[in-house]
């Protein structure tokens, strides 16, 4: 068994320039695994917080509820703790307050039967990182294009 990704947040690579990756167990309950199983989330408006008590925690991201699910069925936007540990933690603490860094979360996928979510320590593009970024991934492309032809 390997690696099956079930979203990528493309958005966080646009807005940022990821760093440091780390991956990241997340709480969850039953009907949140079967909605992820059939691939329903969307993190691009997620982001990751750590609390005064030293956990991190998961906010806005939004797994649909579970269709065949009863009235037990999570809620669509809880906050959802991350499982890292102390050592992670403590440097990804260390960089929020050093530096002028973001935490997003960059994919959710499933290794063997786990739930991970890939989290990036981030600094936030200007308008003009974006433009100069795109400009460089449109030239790449008509290079391509040229030697292809």
């Amino acid at each position: 068994m390997g690696v099956k990704i079930i979203a990528k947040n493309k958005k966080a690579y646009f807005n940022y320039f990821i760093e440091e990756k780390f991956e990241a167990g997340i709480q969850l309950v039953g009907t949140e695994i079967k909605s992820l199983r059939l691939g329903k989330v969307s993190m691009t408006e997620a982001y990751i917080n750590v609390d005064e008590h030293g956990e991190v925690w998961v906010l806005n991201m939004k797994i649909p509820q579970y269709e065949f699910g009863n009235i037990n069925n999570h809620k669509e936007d809880r906050k959802r703790k991350l499982l890292l540990n102390n050592k992670e933690i403590k440097h990804i603490t260390h960089q929020l307050s050093a530096q002028r860094v973001s935490i997003v979360p960059t994919a959710i996928y499933f290794k063997e039967s786990l739930v991970k979510l890939e989290i990036g320590l981030g600094k936030g593009k200007k308008l003009y990182d974006k433009r100069e970024v795109e400009a460089k991934k449109d030239a790449e492309r008509k290079l391509q294009r040229k030697i292809y032809d």
